[in-house]
C-alpha cells in the first residue's frame, strides 16, 4: 500500500493558505482501498476542463480501518473503489482505463460481480469488461418480481421479455429471467457522493411528479428527497449502503449502524466542483460564485431553494470591467458562461411525451418550459420535486443506438404507457423495476450537475460522451432547435461546474 505521503504536504499548504496537488496514489490521484492517512481537508485534481477540487469540511477522517476506505469483502474493494475524489466522488471513463492498464485487468474495480459485463465471461479478457472500459458502466442486478425501495415484493402490471443479451446475463441458467433466483441485470453510471445536503434536502412534502405523500425515513421519520439513487430503490443513505454492501461489495454480513453512520458522516462533509478552468481561469473572480466553497457554506434555508436563479452566481460575468486584466479569450469565455446560464432558464421549448413530467398528473403534454423546469435546484442543477423522469435516453425510439446494452420488450397488462402504448422497448426499465408499474418503465432519478468536467461519460447509461453531446441529445429529443452559439455557451456552462 502506499502511504499518504502527500497529505503531510497538504498541511503545509493549508497553513499556508493553499491547496493539495492531487498526488496521493497514481499521478491522477487514484486512492486505493486500505491507503493509510488522513483525507486532506482541499485538494485539487486536473482534468480536461481545469481543475477539480474536494472540500472536506469539519473534523479530519482517518482513513485506516474507516468503513469507506477499508476493503472488505473478497474482491478487496471499498466505497472509494468508484467513489473517487479526483472524479467529484464518482469515477471516469478516463480513470477507469488508466486502472485497467496499470494493473493488467487486476484492480479491485475490475471485479466479476458487477465490474465485468457478465460475471459468467472469462475475466482475464478486455472485452469482458468493455461496458465499463468503453461506457463506465457497472452491471446493476434487479431481483424479478420487483421489490421496492423496503424490500417489500411487488406484483408488477407488466411482463418483461429479453429480446437482445450480447452478455448472457439476462437470459441464462445463472442469471437472468430464467435463472433460480430471476433478475434482470442493468448498466448504469455510479452516482457522485458529494454534496449530499442538497441531494437530501427536502423541497416539497409530497412528489408533485405522482401527486403523492413523500415517504419517510421509517428509522428517523423525516421526509426522503428521492434524490439519491437512479431508481429509488433506497431512499436514505443508510439503505443506500445497506444495498451497496452486499452487492458492489460482496459483503454479506450487516454493517453495523456505528459503520454506517461513519460513512455518512464523511459523505455529508465532502462537497466538490470544478475550481478553474483552463480558459477562463478561477472560477470566484469578478463577483462569480464557482467552485465547491459556495456549496459547503450555503446556509440550509438556501437548499432546495427555487427562489434563487439557477446559476445566477456566474452572472457577475456578464459586466465584467473594461479594464480588468484579463486576455481577450478569458473574457469571452467567461461571458459565454453567463450566456450560458440565461440560456439553461430563460430558452423555453416544448417538452412532450416524457414520464413524471407530462403525465401520470401532468404539467400538460406538450409543456413549455426552459432546462430549469426539472434542474432547479440552486447551485446544484438537480431537481427540487423528488422523483424520477424519463428523458427517452434507455426507451426506443428516443434512445441513441445502443447494441452493447441488453433490450427488453415491455408488455403493460392492464393500462397502456401513456406515451409509448401498451409494448416499449428498453434498454433499462429504470424506476420500473422498484415499482413495478409500466408507467415508470425508463424513468430515471435525474442527477446533480456539479464535477461534470471530471466524470465524463454522461447520463446514467453513458450514452453521452461528452457535454456537447449532452446538449445535443436534449436538442434533438425536443426539437429545441439551439444555435450553435447557444450549444456552446451550455458547454462552457457545464464545464465550470
Amino acid at each position: 500500500m502506499r502511504p499518504f505521503s502527500s497529505f503531510v504536504l497538504a498541511a503545509a499548504a493549508l497553513l499556508c493558505g493553499g491547496s493539495v496537488a492531487a498526488s496521493v496514489g497514481e499521478e491522477y490521484g487514484w486512492w486505493g482501498p486500505g491507503q493509510e492517512g488522513s483525507f486532506p481537508a482541499v485538494a485539487d485534481y486536473p482534468n480536461a476542463e481545469g481543475t477539480l477540487r474536494t472540500l472536506l469540511v469539519g473534523a479530519p477522517v482517518e482513513t485506516a480501518d474507516h468503513p469507506f476506505f477499508a476493503p472488505i469483502g473478497p474482491s478487496g474493494r471499498a466505497c472509494i473503489t468508484c467513489h473517487q475524489p479526483s472524479d467529484a466522488m464518482g469515477l471516469s471513463v478516463e480513470t477507469i482505463r488508466r486502472r485497467w492498464e496499470e494493473t493488467a485487468g487486476r484492480d479491485p474495480l475490475f471485479a466479476a460481480v458487477d465490474g465485468s459485463n457478465c460475471p459468467i465471461l472469462p475475466q482475464d479478457r478486455r472485452e469482458s469488461h468493455s461496458l465499463l472500459l468503453d461506457h463506465g458502466l457497472i452491471r446493476i442486478q434487479r431481483p424479478w418480481p420487483p421489490r421496492d425501495g423496503a424490500d417489500r415484493p411487488v406484483d408488477p402490471d407488466f411482463d418483461i421479455e429479453v429480446v437482445r443479451d450480447p452478455w448472457g446475463c439476462n437470459s441464462g441458467s445463472e442469471y437472468g429471467l430464467r435463472a433460480r433466483q430471476p433478475s434482470i441485470s442493468v448498466y448504469r453510471r455510479p452516482r457522485p457522493v458529494a454534496n449530499l445536503k442538497y441531494l437530501t434536502a427536502v423541497g416539497f412534502a409530497y412528489d408533485p411528479k405522482q401527486g403523492l405523500p413523500l415517504p419517510r425515513d421509517p428509522e428517523t421519520g423525516e421526509l426522503i428527497s428521492g434524490n439519491l439513487m437512479a431508481d429509488g430503490r433506497a431512499g436514505t443513505l443508510h439503505g443506500q449502503i445497506r444495498d451497496a454492501a452486499p452487492t458492489h461489495l460482496e459483503f454479506f454480513d450487516e454493517m453495523s449502524r456505528e459503520q454506517r453512520l461513519r460513512i455518512i458522516d464523511f459523505e455529508t462533509r465532502i462537497f466538490t466542483a470544478q475550481y478553474r478552468h483552463r480558459i477562463g481561469g478561477r472560477l470566484d473572480d469578478f463577483g462569480a460564485q464557482g467552485g465547491p466553497d459556495v456549496l459547503a457554506r450555503s446556509e440550509p434555508g438556501q437548499l432546495g431553494s427555487i427562489g434563487r436563479a439557477v446559476w445566477s452566481e456566474f452572472e457577475a460575468w456578464e459586466n465584467i470591467p473594461a479594464d480588468a486584466p484579463i486576455s481577450a479569450e478569458e473574457r469571452a469565455f467567461k461571458q459565454s458562461v453567463a450566456r450560458g446560464a440565461r440560456t439553461f432558464r430563460e430558452r423555453t421549448f416544448l417538452i412532450t411525451d416524457s414520464a413524471g413530467i407530462n403525465s401520470p398528473i401532468g404539467f400538460g403534454n406538450p409543456v413549455r418550459n426552459s432546462c430549469v423546469f426539472c434542474h432547479n435546484m440552486t447551485m446544484m442543477g438537480n431537481d427540487v420535486a423528488p422523483g424520477q423522469v424519463d428523458l427517452g435516453t434507455t426507451n426506443l425510439p428516443f434512445a441513441d443506438p445502443a447494441p452493447h446494452l441488453p433490450l427488453f420488450r415491455i408488455t403493460c397488462r392492464r393500462d397502456p404507457h401513456p406515451h409509448y402504448g401498451r409494448v416499449i422497448l428498453t434498454h433499462d426499465p429504470g424506476y420500473a423495476l422498484t415499482t413495478g408499474r409500466c408507467a415508470d418503465v425508463g424513468k430515471i432519478t435525474l442527477q446533480s450537475m456539479r464535477g461534470l468536467s471530471a466524470r465524463a461519460p454522461y447520463f446514467a447509461n453513458g450514452s453521452a460522451t461528452d457535454l456537447r453531446a449532452v446538449v445535443d441529445y436534449y436538442d434533438r429529443r425536443y426539437d429545441i432547435r439551439y444555435t450553435e452559439q447557444e450549444k456552446q455557451d451550455l458547454v462552457n456552462l457545464m464545464s465550470v461546474l
